[in-house]
């Protein structure tokens, strides 16, 4: 299915934006709680006491993972040996673009290699003399992880966002930033995750210092998209496979607009119980309002059955969410998470079904994207 370029509108994004801010505020007025706990800035994140780890919650949450990622796993293992499914539209594909003799790894990904090796060496050792600067260094590990992906890119296909589309790189850079500061907000209501090793900072200090790391999360989820895209072998058999033709009626995306704003509206009254919507409402929102408004999204896709977009999209946020965990694990400036009925087994600091979160947010993730970049 061929997507075209569109203006973008903003009344879903702002509409979104303005949801994501009111709507969790009345849940923590109904309980009765002070809001500027809630408000205060930086944030202290210590306000909600959270369930104890409780097994019939692990046990269900476990099976409705499996389950819901099951089909799509055994569809591509069945199909992977006869893989010529073409990528995503908009995408190039890794085989014919250029010849493969004139393929080379680009100097400045060597470049990103050498400076991601260096920021990860200093991120994990405590040398004396780099002390003052040891808070600092998760965004070069960033900027170096997004510089070799597109380079990985270029390699395949002759072809990346920081050569072909600087703009549009400079534009998810940008957003990212307003993006993970919504999630930030969110997280107040929930409390799933705190920072420590930040020292004592003024909340200008604290908003400079964390919107720098901010800016590399779109930037990063997309680069790891489009590298796995020139992998065939990754969506083979997602096309005509499972359509869910009800994607497309009005009437469902009013449920899930619905659904999406009650929860959010819950999260302030039931931290507990409704934190996953603290990664499901924002998609849902936000999908919904863009499809209400009669633009089609990527879930669209879902009801010809083309599932590769989403496929695609959750394992790169997955992949990306390994590496902020392997990276933040041995870090002076860290975050730490309190998660629900589930907080146990931990692959660094993240309890391993959190992992799951990031299914979604690769597609939260493209949403923003394709709003960015005009598509329909």
């Amino acid at each position: 299915m061929q997507t075209q370029l569109r203006p973008p509108s903003f009344a879903p994004v702002i509409l979104t934006i303005g949801l994501l801010l009111g709507l969790p505020l009345p849940g923590i007025l109904a309980g009765s709680r002070p809001l500027k706990h809630y408000l205060e800035f930086p944030p202290l994140t210590h306000y909600v006491a959270h369930a104890a780890f409780a097994w019939p919650a692990f046990i269900g949450l476990a099976l409705l993972i499996i389950l819901a990622a099951a089909p799509l796993l055994a569809r591509i293992l069945l199909h992977a040996r006869d893989a010529v499914t073409a990528p995503p539209a908009g995408l190039p594909s890794a085989a014919g673009v250029i010849p493969p003799g004139a393929r080379r790894f680009p100097g400045w990904g060597w470049a990103g290699i050498i400076g991601g090796a260096a920021a990860w060496i200093l991120a994990w050792m405590r040398f004396d003399w780099f002390a003052p600067l040891q808070s600092f260094t998760f965004s070069p590990l960033w900027f170096s992880y997004i510089v070799i992906v597109n380079a990985l890119v270029y390699r395949r296909t002759g072809q990346c966002m920081l050569t072909h589309r600087p703009r549009h790189l400079l534009r998810l850079f940008a957003a990212s930033a307003v993006f993970w500061w919504s999630f930030e907000y969110l997280n107040r209501f929930v409390q799933n995750w705190h920072y420590v090793g930040l020292g004592a900072l003024t909340p200008l200090e604290y908003f400079l210092f964390a919107t720098l790391p901010f800016t590399t999360v779109l930037p990063a989820v997309m680069g790891t998209y489009e590298l796995l895209a020139t992998c065939p072998r990754l969506y083979a058999g997602l096309t005509g496979f499972g359509a869910v033709p009800a994607i497309n009626s009005r009437r469902t995306m009013m449920a899930v607009f619905i659904v999406s704003a009650a929860g959010l509206a819950g999260i302030g009254i039931w931290p507990d119980y409704l934190f996953p919507m603290l990664w499901l409402a924002p998609l849902g929102l936000f999908a919904s309002l863009q499809a209400l408004a009669g633009r089609p999204t990527l879930l669209t896709d879902l009801a010809h059955g083309d599932w590769r977009r989403v496929a695609l999209l959750a394992l790169a946020a997955l992949i990306c969410g390994g590496f902020w965990e392997m990276w933040n694990y041995y870090s002076q400036a860290k975050w730490i998470y309190t998660v629900p009925f589930v907080g146990r087994f931990h692959v660094f600091e993240m309890p391993i079904l959190g992992y799951a979160g990031y299914l979604p947010f690769g597609l939260e993730c493209a949403l923003i994207a394709d709003w960015l970049a005009g598509r329909k």
